[in-house]
């Protein structure tokens, strides 16, 4: 028995039998941002109005600038697979659903690897 439309067996829509591993990613992803959060806080808010000398020292430990480099890639990567999602959901037409998600994709790699930058040219007293 099918519970598809005419249409839809034409056009192939309906169940599409995946979706699970993107799913599960966005969950682990969120799961390993909660112990991160809090770990990146604490030497953020001890840093916010130190001046540079004081950030070096914070960020030259080698807990907090791993803390922080895996922070960024963390809630980088969350945040692409979650505005996947919207693109995909609310984007329609091949052209513009492929190029919002080259910008997604584009975007969130850009911020992230400023992040690392960032902290691993503070780490190592760039």
């Amino acid at each position: 028995m099918r519970y598809q439309t005419d249409r839809q067996r034409v056009e192939g829509l309906g169940s599409a039998k995946d979706g699970t591993v993107e799913w599960w990613k966005q969950r682990v992803a969120a799961v390993a941002l909660l112990p991160l959060v809090f770990l990146f806080i604490f030497p953020l808010l001890r840093a916010i109005g130190s001046d540079f000398d004081e950030v070096r020292a914070i960020y030259e430990h080698p807990f907090n600038a791993i803390i922080a480099i895996l922070f960024f890639i963390t809630i980088m990567s969350h945040l692409r697979q979650g505005l996947q999602e919207v693109i995909v959901d609310y984007v329609h037409g091949k052209a513009a659903m492929t190029t919002a998600l080259l910008v997604n994709t584009m975007f969130t790699t850009l911020i992230g690897v400023t992040g690392v930058f960032s902290v691993a040219k503070i780490a190592f007293g760039g």
